[in-house]
Order: structure tokens, then sequence, then C-alpha cells
């Protein structure tokens, strides 16, 4: 099988966890225990967030005021390199060693118009208190929302349009390889006049360039490995119940206001658009379970064609 594997920022760093490499390497090492076993059975091809290392550079970025701050593409492009790293090592640790690896800088197109620029919500960056965010604004510009009891900088997160490395991306698989790609969503780019591609100042997200990537290099599975066991309707509540199996259109239907705009509900949204495009299945899930999301008894799996939503037994 060509599997996806979309890890979710819990793989890199967990939240509140101080942002050394150390940490996010030890992270990663607990990642590639699971990816490992899939990798040697299947088609292998891994993405992953970039939330709280972009932020973190752009906050170095701001420190230095000699020089303009770097744009968050070319932020981007620097996470994709330093995380595509501590993957590929550390997956390679645990792999034969004639099994082949890379981790491939991606440039994801994006619409300059999209409405995503004049609403920013993708967060990035480390939680800051209610005072510290108003400084930050003021000072540099910054846009902040609420992130539980703290404040973080959000930015403009515009739809996925195309993977430009889809081919070399398919040839490597071909040729064996684990692949690592469209790290942190993508380095965003679009085309001004005269067919120039440029950068984009903005944050893809994760899990929906992943559904793109599914699609493009023709996956029998997308799974979005994170922090949670399942998707929840009245997640956090006494009341809370799991989702089994879900169709997508009474996912986002029925039940789409149940799913935080900042978490949960891109996962939702790029597992539907996925089940819809291809009819073969994405799931959601722990990190943990990634084995049994694979055989499709743990996590949601959403598919095309099934009846309404099912929920686990209590």
């Amino acid at each position: 099988m060509r599997v996806v594997v979309a890890l979710g920022g819990n793989a890199l760093l967990r939240r509140g966890q101080p942002m050394t490499v150390d940490n996010q390497r030890e992270n990663v090492r607990v990642a590639c225990d699971r990816l490992a076993p899939i990798a040697e059975q299947h088609q292998l091809i891994i993405s992953h967030g970039n939330g709280p290392q972009i932020g973190l550079l752009a906050l170095e970025e701001a420190a230095y005021q000699e020089v303009p701050a770097s744009p968050l593409d070319v932020l981007g492009a620097e996470t994709q390199g330093m995380i595509g790293y501590l993957i590929e090592q550390e997956l390679g640790n645990r792999l034969p060693f004639e099994k082949p690896l890379a981790s491939l800088l991606t440039m994801i197109e994006v619409d300059p118009g999209d409405p995503a620029f004049t609403d920013p919500s993708k967060p990035i960056g480390p939680l800051y208190g209610k005072s510290e965010a108003d400084e930050l604004a003021a000072e540099r510009g910054w846009t902040f929302k609420r992130d539980g009891d703290h404040m973080r900088r959000v930015v403009p997160s515009p739809i996925p349009k195309r993977i430009f490395e889809h081919r070399p991306i398919r040839w490597l698989l071909d040729q064996g390889c684990v692949v690592i790609c469209a790290g942190g969503g993508g380095i965003p780019t679009a085309y001004r006049p005269g067919r120039q591609l440029i950068g984009i100042e903005a944050v893809i997200d994760k899990d929906r360039a992943s559904a793109l990537l599914a699609r493009e290099v023709g996956a029998d599975i997308l799974i979005m490995a994170t922090d949670a066991s399942a998707v929840f309707v009245g997640f956090g509540t006494p009341g809370q119940r799991a989702i089994t199996q879900a169709d997508p259109g009474a996912l986002l239907g029925e039940y789409r206001a149940e799913f935080a705009a900042g978490s949960m509900l891109p996962k939702v949204i790029a597992a539907c658009d996925f089940a819809l495009a291809t009819g073969k299945p994405a799931a959601i899930g722990a990190l943990s379970d990634i084995d049994a999301m694979l055989a499709g008894t743990a996590g949601t799996r959403v598919v095309a064609g099934v009846t309404g939503v099912e929920f686990a037994s209590s």
C-alpha cells in the first residue's frame, strides 16, 4: 500500500515543552518507532507540522534588527530541512541500511486572492500572556488570537492548490524510497504576471496539504497522527463520544460545529476531502495507534459511502 502519514505537532514538540533540539529529537524517536514497521511493509510518505519551529525562527529573525526579517516562505523552507533531517536520521536508525530515505523541499501553490489573507488563523510560535502579546502586536504588527488561557500568533493559511514536486515524489516512491515532504504544509508559493514563481507570506495547514499530497501521489490511505485517540463529539465534556467511522457529508454537516477551528476541524476537512476525491479511507487518531489505524481498528475512519456517523460503545 501507498501510505501518507501526517505527523501532528505533538510528534515533534509536546505542548508546553521547551523547544530544544534534544526534546524534538526524542519526540521524533518515539514517532519513528511507530513509523519504521510501516516503512518496511508499505510505501511510506511522511509529512509533518512546523508551527512551533517556524514561530521560533520568526522570533529569532525579529530580534536581529540589522537586516529585514526573512519572510515566512523562507522560514518554512528552513523548518522543512531541519525537521526532515531529524526524521530521516532517526527513521534510518530503525530501518535496514539499504532502505533509501529522502527529505524533499516541497513548494505548494496557493492563490494570492485566498480569503485567508484577510483573516489570519494559523497558530505559530509559543504561547504568550495577554500583555506580552499586545506589546508584540504593537511592535511588530503581528496578529494574535486566544489559545486556551493564552495568546498565540496567527498568520494566513491559504488553501493548497498544487504540489510542484509530485512527480519526483512518485519517482522516489517507485524506487522504494521513504519520502519526507510537504513539511509544515509546504512552502507557500504563487505566480505573478509573466509566470514568475514567488514566495508567499503564509503557512499552509499541514493536514490540508497532506490531503492534497495523498491525492496527487495516489495514496491508498491518509493517516493523520495527533494527540487525540479519535475525533470526538462533545470533546472535553463528561458526555464526549468517540467517532469510529463516518461519512464525509455527515461529519461536515450535522457535526461540523463540534470541531475546533484551530485544531480538529482542519483534520476533519482534510480527511473528508481525501475520502470524497479518491473513494479511499482517511484516518485520524493517536500516533501510538498508527498500526491499528492502518488496519481500520482504531481512531476515526472517514469513508465516502458509509451511512452516517458511528460512535464507539461506552
